[in-house]
């Protein structure tokens, strides 16, 4: 984690502490809650788990979604009211990449004795991968003083297999805490349509006649590309800060494309498309699509979201998407 990084987080911390102490600011107006079980969660993925698993339920809790303003998780920073938030929460969950680094200062600052937390990297274990640089992609100028460090890809929710593993794990979870959940059938049927998925995402590519993508952008669907055999070609890693590629990262990108002819070019939702416009135009194959998968990594406030915005509907319009790459 980048010192400056460290040092903010520990500083609002401080204010946190400071603010709780003298019983001043608005930091304690935002500890007040309403008597129900309180559950902060940090990105959509978790959040969308959450509420499926509650079912009914949900309004028997408040949960939080800490990113819900459009922020990207790779430079969230929490405000003094997260870390309050936090502090006060009876169920914390999070991913536990690099990215959620200023979690352990957080959570020195927790108030609740009885908060139990779910790092959900830790619960999947060996199935975790380590960040990977791709032929031909640019690597991060910011990340090479920690080369000699693993990084551990940590888009753990575009798994669907992981998915189901997360959510087993948040329901045992709430469960030890005596917060009642969807009857074991509808939850059972929640992971059986996980499941569904994941079986559809597999026939759809074993039957597309061609099995490569290429991302003219950051690839956090690491993940997803392994759990279905797919060969990738892509300009960032997943939680690269690069904006900019290089000549050398558009020129290969550039030649695959025109030596796979792949019907298109994909992008991810916070990319602005320009790197994959420039890919298309200097291949010459200027007919190529460019397409844009989903990786809920900022997803706005829960009070903006569509009425049918979930993991799954998501996940089966990335499925859409990745069928037109592929020619499917």
């Amino acid at each position: 984690m980048k010192a400056w990084k460290r040092m903010l987080c520990a500083a609002l911390c401080l204010c946190v502490l400071l603010g709780t102490l003298t019983a001043c600011g608005k930091s304690g107006a935002s500890a007040e809650t309403s008597g129900k079980p309180q559950i902060v969660v940090t990105i959509f993925p978790l959040y969308d788990w959450t509420r499926q698993i509650l079912g009914v339920y949900t309004a028997d809790v408040d949960i939080t979604l800490l990113l819900n303003s459009g922020a990207d998780m790779h430079s969230y920073q929490p405000t003094v009211d997260d870390i309050v938030r936090i502090s006060n929460a009876d169920l914390f969950i999070y991913v536990g990449g690099e990215s959620d680094e200023w979690v352990e200062d957080a959570l020195k600052e927790a108030s609740n004795p009885r908060m139990r937390t779910l790092n959900l990297m830790e619960i999947l274990g060996d199935a975790v991968r380590e960040e990977t640089l791709l032929p031909g992609m640019q690597s991060d100028e910011d990340e090479e003083d920690d080369a000699d460090e693993p990084e551990y890809d940590e888009h753990i929710w575009l798994s669907l297999k992981n998915a189901s593993v997360c959510c087993q794990a948040i329901a045992e979870t709430l469960e030890a805490m005596d917060i009642i959940i969807r009857h074991e059938s509808d939850l059972d049927e929640y992971l059986a349509e996980l499941l569904y998925l994941d079986t559809r995402y597999r026939e759809t590519i074993e039957a597309a006649p061609r099995k490569t993508v290429l991302f003219a952008d950051r690839f956090p669907f690491r993940y997803l590309a392994d759990d279905y055999g797919l060969e990738v070609y892509a300009a960032f890693e997943g939680c690269s800060a690069e904006t900019e590629a290089s000549f050398e990262t558009v020129a290969f990108l550039s030649e695959k494309l025109k030596e796979l002819a792949l019907p298109a070019v994909l992008t991810t939702e916070t990319g602005d498309g320009k790197i994959a416009e420039t890919i298309v135009r200097t291949s010459g194959r200027t007919d190529t699509a460019i397409l844009s998968m989903d990786s809920m990594q900022s997803v706005t406030a829960p009070g903006e979201l569509a009425p049918k915005t979930e993991y799954l509907s998501v996940m089966e319009e990335n499925l859409s998407v990745l069928r037109q790459a592929l020619g499917a």
